[in-house]
């Protein structure tokens, strides 16, 4: 072996405890700001989470109902003109938009609250909360136009598709 090879041997092994020495810094740990603190601890109220959430679902509802408002095609459309069917596709749209904000908004406010509620009364972040949420949500939903059995149908249905999407998503471990 030459000089010129151990002296690439050392300086190899020296570059790569180098590199370890790298990695191996621990990096301090970082307090959160006032303004993160206040941040967090606003978005953690039930309320204004709720009725961020009530805002949000009225958006896509109002998104939904608008896109599917469009897709309604008129029983006489070959008979119409284009005046009428440009207006009766606008009424479509913005009826269709309008009841669909509603449910969504609702929706989101009622799931949202519960979810919040429930997660702080039982100090867990788990699917159970999902699943009681789901049940309220649909209940509530359904009791209106179901009666008790449509309630009954309605928290089973949108417990069952609430704890499929957290499953689907894999929010919780």
């Amino acid at each position: 072996m030459t000089t010129e090879d151990s002296s690439n041997t050392s300086s190899s092994s020296s570059s790569s405890s180098a590199a370890a020495n790298e990695t191996e810094k621990i990096e301090p740990i970082r307090l959160p700001t006032i303004e993160e603190v206040r941040g967090q601890d606003i978005w953690n109220n039930c309320v204004v989470r709720s009725v961020a959430s009530g805002v949000m679902g009225g958006g896509l509802g109002l998104a939904m109902g608008l896109f599917l408002g469009a897709l309604d095609n008129p029983i006489h459309q070959d008979t119409m003109t284009g005046r009428q069917l440009f207006v009766y596709t606008a009424k479509q749209m913005g009826g269709r938009s309008w009841n669909s904000c509603k449910a969504f908004a609702v929706m989101g406010l009622i799931f949202s609250a519960a979810e919040c509620v429930v997660e702080k009364a039982r100090a867990k972040h788990d699917i159970t909360n999902t699943a009681i949420a789901g049940c309220v949500t649909g209940g509530a939903i359904s009791a209106k136009t179901g009666g008790p059995k449509g309630a009954c149908f309605g928290c089973a249905g949108f417990a069952a598709f609430s704890v499929a999407i957290e499953k689907f998503l894999d929010r919780h471990e």
